[in-house]
């Protein structure tokens, strides 16, 4: 499993590199059922000054409509720890696990997906790290904007 992951997450990094390159917050994913992409994402807050597209919203939405039964045979790939609201798509959607990148930069709703019987496995892959710490240094209004929206403190 360890190098299908691994597999997996690089192209959720080649994601994340795809919003940065459009201005946005690098922070990507991808949708894999039994072993194939079915939908891949990046976060689009900025670009589409948008209030939800974050990386793990758009992969699922560019994954289509797909059967529940499709959804519980499917391991979600993120960047960067899930928030709140991107935790919730996964519950909604019955998504059985979720592999994260890293998850010091921000922590998400970690304990929540593990409450709910979701299969939780972090990576500490150090490019996903290197790409938003950089991009946090290179951001520092715009990031401070954005987790103060979804209720982060940033002191």
């Amino acid at each position: 499993m360890v190098s299908q992951d691994s597999k997996f997450m690089a192209e959720a990094i080649k994601e994340a590199k795809k919003s940065l390159k459009e201005g946005g917050i690098p922070i990507g994913a991808v949708l894999v059922k039994d072993g194939t992409i079915v939908g891949r994402g990046h976060n689009r807050l900025i670009q589409n000054d948008s209030a939800i597209l974050h990386g793990e919203m758009d992969c699922i939405e560019n994954a289509g409509r797909l059967k529940g039964t499709d959804y519980k045979k499917c391991t979600l790939y993120t960047t960067l720890s899930p928030c709140t609201m991107c935790s919730g798509a996964v519950l909604l959607y019955n998504i059985p696990r979720v592999v994260i990148g890293e998850n010091t930069t921000l922590l998400g709703s970690e304990k929540l997906l593990k409450r709910n019987g979701i299969e939780v496995t972090v990576m500490q892959v150090v490019e996903c790290r290197k790409l938003l710490k950089k991009f946090i240094e290179e951001n520092k209004e715009t990031w401070e904007t954005e987790l103060e929206k979804v209720g982060f403190s940033t002191d």
